[in-house]
C-alpha cells in the first residue's frame, strides 16, 4: 500500500532507541518498526475508545430500562421441557 508520507523529528531516549535498533529485523528498517508500533498502538488506541463507547452506552440502557431478568433460566427450562406445549 502506498501511503503518503511526512517527515517529522521524533526524541526518543536513548536506552530505548537502542534497544529497538538491536531488536529489529535485520531487513526491516528503524522507520518501518516505528510506524508498524504506531500503527498497533492507534488501533489499541480505538479500540479503548470504542469499547468505553459500549460501556457509556450500556449504562445509558441499563438506567433507561432498569436491569432485566437473566435469561438463562427461562432458556434452560424451554431445552428441558419444562414449559414445552407440545
Amino acid at each position: 500500500m502506498n501511503m503518503e508520507r511526512e517527515a517529522v523529528t521524533i526524541r526518543f531516549p536513548i536506552s530505548l532507541l537502542s534497544k529497538a535498533k538491536h531488536l529489529k529485523d535485520g531487513s526491516e528498517s528503524f522507520n518501518e518498526l516505528v510506524v508498524e508500533a504506531v500503527e498497533r498502538e492507534v488501533k489499541r488506541r480505538q479500540a479503548i475508545v470504542t469499547h468505553q463507547s459500549i460501556v457509556a452506552r450500556r449504562a445509558k440502557i441499563k438506567a433507561r430500562t432498569g436491569v432485566h431478568p437473566d435469561v438463562n433460566v427461562f432458556i434452560h427450562s424451554l431445552r428441558e421441557g419444562d414449559m414445552r406445549s407440545e
